[in-house]
């Protein structure tokens, strides 16, 4: 496909080449799933980052703000009350704000997993009481869960400023 003028155009990054466990494999691609969403939300231009572009509301800003909040129920046991409001970043963060704190929740939650050598066993919890998943299906589900954000952000972005690739 020609390169329109104006467009930016990366190449994309392949997936990880990881070691052979299963541990490493799926956080492998979840590392490489979490650098792509921050990257595609990085750099892009106020309004546009927040303002939606389909009919269902979806905006740039919005989904990595959602992926906050998953990633924080899923690995640090926080209790989110309503997912649709999780969809919308506060009017005064900024996209570096949002970035950041994506790239701050994410750490966290590799401390977590950086204690779970059971891919079997549940994901710890700070709340007493609350079932957790596994390690293995946390994993599974943080990787389908960004993995489909970061299309919609492919999507999105490019729209915004012709931006595309990784």
């Amino acid at each position: 496909m020609p390169t329109t003028p104006g467009r930016k155009r990366h190449g994309d990054t392949p997936p990880p080449r990881t070691g052979g466990s299963e541990t490493e494999v799926l956080r492998g691609f979840l590392d490489y799933l979490r650098q792509s969403i921050a990257a595609k939300v990085e750099g892009a231009p106020e309004p546009d980052v927040r303002t939606a572009a389909v009919p269902s509301g979806t905006n740039l800003l919005g989904l990595l703000n959602h992926l906050i909040h998953v990633e924080r129920a899923t690995f640090l046991g926080d209790r989110v009350t309503d997912w649709q409001a999780t969809f919308h970043a506060a009017p005064s963060d900024s996209v570096a704000d949002v970035v950041a704190r994506y790239r701050t929740t994410v750490a966290r939650a590799d401390d977590v997993l950086d204690e779970c050598a059971d891919l079997g066993a549940r994901v710890p919890r700070p709340r007493p009481n609350t079932p957790a998943p596994s390690v293995r299906w946390a994993l599974t589900h943080m990787i389908e869960e960004t993995g489909r954000h970061a299309g919609h952000a492919d999507i999105l972005r490019e729209q915004i400023d012709g931006a595309t690739g990784r």
